[in-house]
């Protein structure tokens, strides 16, 4: 059986949603989040369909030390597949649907 070709985009993507969802699953977090976003919490749900805000969940968990570490362990994700994640959402190129 052939494994499921994945694009790097479309597993950022993924990645992106479980820190959204790590960031929730906190309240103090989300507050921080929400506030340093400038978006409320009815808007959550669908800022989430949008690249650049996934782009910014990442930041968000990628600049501290501790959050990522957590986020990581919680995804069990090493925290350098996160930043490739990041990179992902944030490259051009991977806009492109080429072959």
């Amino acid at each position: 059986m052939k494994k499921p070709i994945h694009k790097p985009r479309e597993v950022a993507e993924i990645v992106a949603i479980q820190a959204l969802s790590f960031v929730a699953g906190d309240p103090e977090r989300l507050g921080l989040f929400l506030a340093e976003s400038g978006i409320g919490p009815e808007t959550l749900r669908t800022a989430a369909a949008n690249p650049h805000f996934l782009v910014s969940v990442l930041d968000f968990v990628m600049r501290d030390d501790a959050t990522v570490k957590a986020f990581a362990a919680a995804s069990e994700l090493h925290p350098t597949n996160i930043a490739a994640a990041r990179q992902a959402l944030s490259d051009p190129a991977e806009e492109r649907d080429v072959p």
